[in-house]
């Protein structure tokens, strides 16, 4: 067997990958904050979400005595077939729930779930464990009241960035307690799996700021709820991993890929040719076709009638 990143690639349509070339070509490669003033300008030039229609619902829930705000929307053509749980990313130090508003409407009514989305608490302000805390209380409250709520027990969680790696810290909090059998899969884009910068893929964001904001002050950041990619991954739910072949994280996600399938997950990744990280949010029509790669493998697992 030969083992080649070409191999790896999804295949999209040749123009699709000209496009996105072209794209990254003429756009300047961005960069994260590298200290707390520059974290701080940041935050406040961020724009503010557009709103949808309809909005969503906002409201705080709790479990394990844990509060959290979180923001809801339903489907706008009957009832729910299933729920998704949604961790926006951003370094663990930015963003908001809110900034996805408008593609949790659009997969809400796209395969008529409810999407919820978590306003876990960000760092410096609130480091490690406090994300983690949040987005497991979330998921532990959709555990316990979703049917109630909702009307199904069909469950996903999902993220992107620090919200992939939030996810995944999730679900083995969940395994840990014995409920993660709720989750009938998880859908991580560009996750960031080592924040130790122990493994080659790791030490390629050594020295990133957030990092330090995030988990700075522990001593060893192999730790699991920390560093997934050090977990023990046996017993989690169907996985797909989605990466570009021009990520700084792609390292990072082969890795975890393999841990998982060697820890006997159902474990698919797919690598997209010419993107960077977070590619999923740009105007391409390489980013629309991962996209609905995503909503086509969420609706396999929790869009049932």
């Amino acid at each position: 067997m030969r083992f080649a990143l070409e191999a790896l690639l999804v295949d999209v349509p040749d123009e699709q990958v000209a496009e996105a070339r072209a794209f990254y070509r003429s756009r300047v490669a961005g960069r994260g904050p590298g200290s707390f003033e520059e974290l701080e300008e940041a935050r406040a030039k961020k724009p503010a979400p557009r709103a949808t229609v309809p909005p969503a619902v906002e409201e705080t829930v709790e479990a394990a005595g844990v509060r959290v705000p979180v923001r809801i929307f339903l489907p706008a053509d009957g009832p729910p077939r299933g729920v998704y749980l949604g961790i926006h990313g951003g370094g663990f130090y930015m963003g908001s729930a809110a900034q996805g508003d408008e593609r949790h409407r659009e997969l809400a009514d796209a395969l008529q779930i409810a999407v919820v989305g978590v306003d876990y608490r960000l760092a410096p302000e609130h480091p490690w464990p406090a994300a983690p805390d949040d987005c497991a209380a979330v998921a532990l409250w959709l555990v316990e009241e979703a049917e109630a709520r909702f009307g199904t027990t069909r469950l996903a969680i999902g993220g992107s960035s620090a919200g992939a790696t939030l996810a995944l810290a999730t679900l083995l909090r969940l395994r840990d307690r014995g409920v993660v059998d709720r989750f009938a899969g998880a859908a991580l884009r560009f996750g960031t799996y080592d924040l130790s910068a122990h493994t080659p893929g790791g030490r390629l964001i050594a020295e990133e700021y957030f990092l330090q904001a995030y988990a700075g002050h522990v001593a060893d950041r192999t730790l699991p709820d920390i560093s997934p990619l050090y977990a023990d991954l046996s017993g989690l739910p169907p996985t797909l991993l989605v990466v570009g072949s021009e990520d700084v994280l792609l390292e990072d996600n082969l890795t975890l890929a393999g841990r998982l399938s060697a820890a006997g997950n159902d474990v698919e990744l797919r690598v997209y040719p010419e993107a960077p990280h977070g590619f999923t949010g740009h105007p391409t029509a390489l980013a629309a076709t991962a996209l609905e790669g995503i909503r086509s493998w969420l609706r396999d697992r929790i869009s049932h009638p």
